[in-house]
């Protein structure tokens, strides 16, 4: 039991850590709306996490894979990493920082839809998943206390997204106006490139 919860809480934290589009957004979020919406940003990627998590215990993730589903998948998370990039590169451009455009992703509910919709309709999320439980099936790795191991796996997730989100909150308490604008800018030019680089893996 302890094993199978820490072994999800280990994958959990190892996918969560890989550097995309959900990373860029709970920057940028957390320097605009506090520590509160990364953690419901966080929350919505745990919960996806957890789900892919349970496909690939099931043996689901790998027909996931498949050409028309990855397509699918593929190109609701372009639509919405260039939605994302438009609002963060409009906010980034504007001439008073200080304001909040209506529906941007500050709100916690939003940041929260945010979080499930972009880490569910990225297809890295997929197979890093399909990868791990493949790896763990021909290790002879045992799923027994498979409902440990998700606790872990949303944990692990939930965990990483937390402490980024404390982190970038302390460092942004010395950051200035004209210092999160180009943050902004950074992350909406990061997240328009993964877009295009998203689109290409998908349709080319």
């Amino acid at each position: 039991m302890v094993t199978a919860l820490a072994s999800g809480f280990g994958f959990g934290l190892l996918v969560a850590a890989q550097v995309g589009p959900i990373w860029l957004l709970c920057v940028r979020s957390v320097l605009r709306g506090g520590v509160t919406v990364g953690l419901a940003l966080g929350l919505g990627a745990a919960l996806v996490d957890v789900a892919y998590a349970a496909l690939g215990i099931a043996g689901v993730a790998t027909a996931l894979q498949i050409w028309g589903v990855r397509m699918a998948a593929g190109a609701l998370g372009v639509a919405i990493l260039l939605v994302l990039g438009v609002r963060a590169l409009t906010s980034a451009l504007r001439t008073t920082p200080g304001d909040v455009e209506t529906g941007d992703v500050l709100a916690v509910r939003r940041a929260f839809l945010t979080g499930l919709g972009a880490t569910a309709s990225n297809p890295l999320t997929i197979l890093s998943w399909a990868a791990v439980f493949a790896a763990v099936s021909a290790a002879g790795g045992e799923t027994g206390d498979s409902s440990m191991l998700l606790i872990g796996v949303g944990v692990g997730t939930f965990c990483w997204f937390g402490l980024l989100s404390v982190l970038v909150a302390g460092l942004g308490r010395f950051i200035g106006p004209s210092v999160r604008r180009t943050i902004d800018l950074v992350a909406a030019v990061g997240l328009l490139v993964l877009a295009v680089l998203l689109a290409w893996q998908v349709f080319l």
